[in-house]
C-alpha cells in the first residue's frame, strides 16, 4: 500500500510544477488537455475501492456511512479515497490552467490559486474564481 501511495503522490507531483514553472510548454498543454494522470490515477482508485470487496453504495448517504466506509475498507479504502483527492485536484488544477489562459488572465494570477488547488482543491477553485471574476468582470 505504501508503495502505491508514493507512486500516486509521485504521479502528480510533475503535472503541478509543469503547470505552475512552465504552464506554456507544449508537455505541460499536452498533459492539461489529455488527463492522462488522472486517468492513470482513476485506474489505481477504480484497483483499490473495489479489490477491498463489494462496495455498498448507501454507505455514501452519511457521515457515518462514510466513516464506516473507511474504518470496514482499511487501507485500500482511504488510499482509494486519497487517489480521488490527487485525481480530482489535479483536474481541478488542470481547468484553472486552461481557463485562465482562455480568457487571457496572467500566469502570475493564478500560481497561488494553484498551489491552494494542489494542496486544499476546492479552495485553490475558489480563489481561482475570485480573480477570474475580479479580472473578467464575468460570474461565469
Amino acid at each position: 500500500m505504501e508503495t502505491a501511495f508514493q507512486i500516486a503522490n509521485a504521479l502528480v507531483l510533475p503535472q503541478w510544477l509543469l503547470m505552475i514553472f512552465a504552464p506554456r510548454w507544449s508537455v505541460t498543454q499536452w498533459l492539461v488537455r489529455s488527463y492522462l494522470i488522472p486517468v492513470l490515477l482513476a485506474c489505481m482508485n477504480a484497483y483499490f475501492l473495489f479489490s477491498g470487496g463489494p462496495l455498498n453504495f448507501s454507505d455514501f448517504g452519511s457521515l457515518e456511512g462514510v466513516k464506516s466506509l473507511f474504518s470496514k475498507g482499511g487501507d485500500g479504502a482511504v488510499l482509494a479515497g486519497w487517489i480521488h483527492y490527487l485525481a480530482f485536484d489535479l483536474v481541478a488544477g488542470s481547468f484553472v490552467l486552461q481557463n485562465a489562459q482562455s480568457k487571457g488572465i496572467p500566469h502570475g494570477w493564478i500560481v497561488v490559486p494553484l498551489f491552494f488547488c494542489f494542496m486544499l482543491g476546492p479552495i485553490g477553485l475558489l480563489l481561482y474564481w475570485v480573480i477570474r471574476t475580479v479580472k473578467t468582470r464575468q460570474v461565469n
